[in-house]
Formats: C-alpha cells, sequence, structure tokens
C-alpha cells in the first residue's frame, strides 16, 4: 500500500496490544489497513507499563533466586544491585519488542500514521444505536461485510484520512487520588518502571496488580517501601486465601502494608513529598510517592460526543458484543470498555471487532473467565469467581485447596508455601473459578483456564496426567480435593 492514502478499509487509532493485533487481524482479512499512533508503536503496555515492570521485576526475582542460593547449596558472595544495568535492560527488552510490532506492521502491509486522531463530527450527531444495542448484550454476532455504510472520517493533523471500519485503542491514563497532583515527585506507575534510581524510602498508593508489582520489586531492590490500600487487603479483588498469602509474602520483603488507610496531606518538594495516613494522621516522609490507584480511559482527543459515539456512567465507551459502539462502523476495545484493564483482553477484543467488521461470526467475550496475572513475589494467577462471588451468586460451592508443599515439585523446586484453590459447583462438576499463588501462578492458571474454555470441570482437571515432580500436579490435586479424593493431603 502507497503511504499517505487517504481512504482505508479499516483504521485503528492506537498501536498497543489491544490496536496491532487488530490491525494486523485485520490485513489478514484483506483489508486496506492503517494504524493510527500519536507515541510509540506498542503502545504503553510494551514501552511504560507490562514489558518495562516484567523486565524490573525479573531482575528482582533473579536477586532473590540469588540471596536464596544457600538453600540450595550454593555460595554466592557480594551480590550488588546494579540498577543502570537493570534499566539498561529493561530499554533492550523494549526496543526488541517494539522493533518487532514495527516489523510485523511492514510484513503485512500496515500503513503506521503518526499523529493524534480526532473523529470528524457526524452530521445531525446524536445517540444513534446500532444492532444488537451496543448493551453488551452476551449474544453471538454477525457484522456487516466491510465496506458497508458511509466512510468515517478522521483528522491526524493536517491530515484527513477516511475508513469503512474505524478500532478505538487509544487504551488508559494514569489518575491521581483527590486531592494530589501528579508532579516529579508523585509520579503514575509508568514513571515508577522508568526511575533513574533505587529510591532509599518509597510509598505506593493502591494494592491492586500494579501496586503490589512496584512494591516488591523496589523493596528486593533496596527500597524501603510502604504500601497503603483504602480497602481491607492488598489485592482486594483477588480471593480472601490468596490476598492473605500474598501479603505474608510482601511483608517478608520488608514492605510496611497498611490497608484501610488513606493517604492525605501531601507536600511536595525537590528532594521528596511529606503526608500523613491513617486516622491518627502519622506523618511520613519518603522520596517518591507513586500512585496506583486507578486509571481513566484516553478519550479526550477523540471527539467522541460529536461523533455520535456514546460513554457510560464511568466514562467507558459503551459497546455491544462485537465491541461496536453507537456509531455505525465505529468498534472500542482495551480499556476503553467494559472489563479488567489487561493486554490480553484488549488483543483478543481486537480480533473480534476486526471479524465483525469483515462480516465474519464472532462471539462476546466471557469477561470473567480472562485469566489474570500479578507478577509480584509470590506470583498470582487467577480467574473465573472467588469463593465469596460464588456463594454470593448462590452457587452449591465446594472448594479444593491444596499447598504447593503437598507436591514433589514444591519441595524440589523450594516454594511449599504456594497454594492452588479452585471454586466449583457440585450439581455437575462445573470450574467456576481458580485461584493460585506461588511459583510460576501466572503460568499454572492457564490449564484451568483451558479447561474451562473446553467445558471440562473439576472432575476432569482430577483425572488429568500431570508430569512428575512439577507444581503443576498441585493443580490436579486441587481437581482432586475438589472432587473429594485428594491424595497428597
Amino acid at each position: 500500500m502507497p503511504e499517505g492514502s487517504s481512504s482505508y478499509d479499516c483504521a485503528v487509532v492506537g498501536a498497543g496490544p489491544g490496536g496491532y493485533v487488530a490491525a494486523i487481524r485485520a490485513a489478514q482479512l484483506g483489508m486496506r489497513t492503517a494504524v493510527i499512533e500519536s507515541d510509540r508503536v506498542g503502545g504503553r503496555c510494551l514501552n511504560y507499563a507490562c514489558i518495562p515492570a516484567k523486565a524490573v521485576l525479573r531482575s528482582a526475582d533473579l536477586l532473590s533466586e540469588v540471596r536464596d542460593a544457600g538453600e540450595f547449596g550454593l555460595r554466592v558472595a557480594d551480590v550488588q544491585v546494579d540498577y543502570p544495568a537493570i534499566q539498561e535492560r529493561r530499554a533492550k527488552v523494549v526496543s526488541t519488542l517494539t522493533s518487532g510490532v514495527a516489523g510485523l506492521f511492514r510484513k503485512n502491509g500496515i500503513e503506521l500514521i503518526e499523529g493524534e486522531a480526532t473523529l470528524a463530527p457526524r452530521a445531525g450527531t446524536g445517540a444513534g444505536a446500532v444492532a444488537g444495542g451496543a448493551t453488551g448484550a452476551d449474544t453471538d454476532t454477525g457484522g456487516g461485510a466491510t465496506g458497508a455504510g458511509a466512510a468515517i472520517a478522521l483528522r491526524v493533523g493536517e491530515r484527513e484520512i477516511s475508513a469503512a471500519k474505524v478500532v478505538l485503542a487509544t487504551g488508559s491514563v494514569k489518575m491521581a487520588i483527590p486531592g494530589v497532583e501528579f508532579s516529579a515527585r508523585v509520579i503514575g506507575t509508568e514513571e515508577a518502571w522508568a526511575l533513574p534510581e533505587v529510591p532509599a524510602r518509597m510509598a505506593v498508593v493502591g494494592a491492586g496488580a500494579s501496586g503490589a508489582e512496584i512494591a516488591s520489586a523496589f523493596a528486593r531492590l533496596g527500597s524501603e517501601v510502604m504500601l497503603f490500600e483504602m480497602l481491607d487487603r492488598v489485592l482486594p479483588t483477588e480471593d480472601g486465601d490468596i490476598s492473605r498469602l500474598v501479603k505474608r509474602g510482601l511483608e517478608r520483603q520488608g514492605i510496611q502494608i497498611h490497608t484501610a488507610t488513606p493517604v492525605r496531606d501531601v507536600q511536595v518538594d525537590e528532594q521528596g513529598c511529606a503526608f500523613v495516613h491513617g486516622e491518627r494522621d502519622e506523618p511520613a516522609r519518603v522520596d517518591y510517592l507513586v500512585i496506583a490507584a486507578g486509571r481513566t480511559p484516553d478519550v479526550d482527543a477523540l471527539g467522541l460526543a460529536a461523533a455520535g459515539v456514546e460513554l457510560d456512567e464511568r466514562r467507558m465507551v459503551r459497546v455491544d458484543g462485537a465491541l461496536r459502539t453507537s456509531r455505525d462502523g465505529v468498534y472500542a476495545i482495551g480499556d476503553l470498555v467494559a472489563g479488567p484493564a489487561l493486554a490480553h483482553k484488549a488483543s483478543d477484543e481486537g480480533i473480534i471487532a476486526v471479524e465483525d467488521a469483515a462480516g465474519l461470526p464472532t462471539h462476546p467475550l466471557s469477561l470473567v473467565d480472562i485469566p489474570r496475572a500479578t507478577f509480584c513475589t509470590p506470583n498470582v494467577g487467577s480467574f473465573g469467581l472467588t469463593e465469596e462471588q460464588a456463594r454470593q451468586q448462590g452457587h452449591d460451592v465446594v472448594v479444593g485447596k491444596v499447598p504447593y508443599g503437598a507436591v514433589g515439585g514444591g519441595t524440589v523446586y523450594g516454594d511449599r508455601s504456594g497454594l492452588v484453590k479452585v471454586v466449583g459447583d457440585t450439581r455437575y462438576g462445573e470450574l467456576l473459578g481458580a485461584h493460585i499463588v506461588g511459583s510460576r501462578a501466572t503460568e499454572l492458571i492457564q490449564e484451568l483456564v483451558n479447561i474451562r474454555a473446553l467445558e471440562g470441570g473439576f472432575p476432569e482437571l482430577a483425572r488429568i496426567v500431570h508430569g512428575h515432580p512439577t507444581l503443576s500436579e498441585a493443580v490436579m490435586e486441587a481437581g482432586r480435593a475438589a472432587d473429594g479424593w485428594l491424595i497428597h493431603g
């Protein structure tokens, strides 16, 4: 496709994991495709968030293994943190992956347009509804063929382009807490992973996945870390048993955890910031205050209202099961729409959107069954309902819990404190959810997601042969525990 074209079958706004996957799939389906990106190919995930975070966390994980090497009969003297080298590796990892995405664009004939995209106003702008009502109904969908309907105009700087279908994939931006503004010393999670030095003291506000990861990484690299959460436990959206074990693991790393604790009266100067916390307004001072308390959809530049694209009460773009918005031909995915703000969810939504745009039959995502992964130490992997949620929804709940120490792999590989928990319904053996904390939990959870997707249950899990000695045997034993015949326990 010649660069500078003005008309496309599909234009994708945003080159993150949702946008670039959508663009590649659109090109595979024969669409003339362009991607519009205002910053860097790969979006925030590859450049500033998911990938940089895991690169730094990998260094912290290796440091922990080296420090624990004595338990395995290895003596390693004078281990030092070379933080500039950690940051150099982080940058190399990011460059490798983003260059790979750019190469995929070239391979698939996708034009990259640099700049900020705005949808052109629609004549007689109103809240027009699409087929399916843009209500997120959980029904099969079949979209119209590429090119159906009027072309959609976009402006990118001084350039005007048009596309038969548009996929909005601009992601989300950091969000401050009330009474606090971002500055050189009050930063978001993206800035935390790129800090030029390991701070002597750091406070993290928000003990969800991002906050727990930052606290775990920098505590092991040498920072004194305080972790604050307004709710009553760390990782508050995870199963209660998992949260308790994570709290214990974080505290072993020296992290000071304050739950049900607000942070107030933040005062910033050139050297750091001071604040008070808790009911007694206890004072604290740190080099950096990291806000990890949530994000908000990045929609300000898109011109959604004038274009006839509706938002819901949470400022999320309202879509149906095929990710179609209230504007014909315009789709929205990822952090712009309801559901967990996860890169892999955005990628799958991108595929659904462009396949619907191409007229293929699609199926809406089951949001509750999307795997969740937290890469702090200890790792957490989960999907589906927690035990509490399952009981609240009226299921006849059965739980299978097995510690890593119950199987050979846990002892061999040095992690006996991990836990696998499956939540099921006794009526049909349905697997409602699964929750793992410990080494490789983020990898182990996928087997349970697959069993659910293939309509298996915990009785089937219990009878699948697993290799020995592996941590995955604890997954099998948790299925057996739910089925009433735990062997190792």
